[in-house]
């Protein structure tokens, strides 16, 4: 079924069923955007811990503020 047919068959649905279909194409495009994660692979996360340039940011920030 090419767009031009898929577009006449959605056209002639009635307003609950378009609904539907337009929920069905979020969901479907929700899920090209999410990144997927491989079961047993490991993945690097960042953090603040040791990280002195952020205490040096965040002190600065302390300072300014007062």
């Amino acid at each position: 079924m090419n767009t031009v047919e898929l577009f006449s068959t959605l056209r002639n649905l009635t307003r609950a069923d378009k609904l539907k279909v337009m929920q069905f194409l979020v969901s479907e495009l929700s899920r090209d955007e999410e990144p997927s994660l491989e079961q047993g692979a490991t993945y690097p996360i960042w953090s603040p811990l040791n990280s002195h340039t952020a205490a040096h940011q965040l002190a600065q920030l302390l300072e300014s503020d007062e």
